[in-house]
């Protein structure tokens, strides 16, 4: 992976902020405990810390679920400098350069890490030390990150929209496994069968999936993939190939924004930087370019 400018500059200097508050600044453990604490950190971003908030609004701090551990990182004081999760997902939210730092080197030696996601600077900075531990990336992404706090204009209803039920879930699993692949290159109906299975099936009793199946044929497709009382995180989102262009997405799409904003004050996404088409028909539905993010997928067998 090529490494900005900036994420070198910010890697050196969490670095030497590290080094300078190494004996008064932790690594801390969270536990169940800490949850209003943590929660209360991370709702003063909302929108950048939706999957780590959504994992512990669902999970709480202490669960298998989570597929890996939360830690803290402290100030002289004992204040929240960061937040991260790390394991298959690898997540961090720091508001100083040595917080940064000392997750980068706690999740470095992290050998069950499949994704680290970040806003891009970030995830520059935090790669930086994979790398120098010898860790090569599978595939990197660049994402741009859509919002909408308002919803647009109702259009024509969609009576065929409902939740999902679990007799769905041979017609949903195998697009979203197909979805996965195309974005991490890991088809996880090959190498995780089982768990994927129940993780939709959990999705699907939390009341998270949206379709539009007619005679079998699944038209549309949207999840929930992590909800706080501020900010919902949509994927997923899918529009049969033969039924492109006819408005359908769209009209789906604002259906079911209507209901989330009702429950949250915005709705976001994560698309593709190569996905021009994708870009127009949020921005024509009503999302707006908020951030920048970047996806390293790394090898499983490291």
């Amino acid at each position: 992976m090529f490494l900005p400018v900036v994420g070198q500059a910010r890697a050196a200097m969490a670095l030497n902020a590290l080094s300078d508050a190494a004996d008064s600044l932790t690594v801390q453990t969270l536990r169940a405990e800490h949850a209003a604490e943590v929660l209360a950190f991370l709702a003063a971003r909302p929108v950048h810390t939706v999957f780590l908030a959504g994992f512990i609004h669902d999970n709480g701090l202490e669960s298998e679920l989570n597929r890996g551990t939360f830690h803290a990182y402290r100030d002289r004081q004992g204040r929240l400098e960061g937040v991260a999760l790390i394991g298959h997902f690898t997540l961090v939210e720091a508001r100083s350069e040595a917080a940064l730092a000392a997750f980068a080197r706690l999740a470095q030696d992290c050998h069950s890490t499949h994704m680290i996601l970040g806003e891009k600077d970030n995830a520059a900075a935090l790669w930086s030390y994979f790398a120098r531990a010898g860790r090569t990336p599978r595939r990197v992404c660049r994402e741009l990150l859509f919002e909408q706090q308002s919803p647009m204009a109702p259009l024509e209803h969609v009576s065929g929209l409902r939740q999902a039920t679990s007799d769905d879930l041979p017609v949903i699993l195998p697009l979203n496994a197909e979805m996965v692949c195309q974005e991490s290159g890991i088809n996880p109906l090959e190498v995780d069968p089982s768990g994927f299975e129940l993780r939709w099936l959990r999705r699907i009793e939390q009341r998270r999936v949206w379709v539009w199946i007619e005679s079998g044929r699944l038209i549309f497709n949207a999840d929930v993939m992590s909800e706080t009382p501020d900010v919902i995180y949509l994927e997923g989102i899918y529009v049969h190939p033969d039924e492109r262009g006819k408005g359908y997405g769209a009209r789906c799409l604002s259906q079911l924004s209507r209901d989330l904003l009702q429950r949250a004050k915005s709705i976001c996404l994560l698309v593709n930087e190569q996905h021009q088409q994708s870009h127009a028909f949020y921005r024509s539905a009503g999302f707006t370019l908020s951030a920048y993010y970047d996806s390293i997928f790394l090898h499983l067998n490291n």
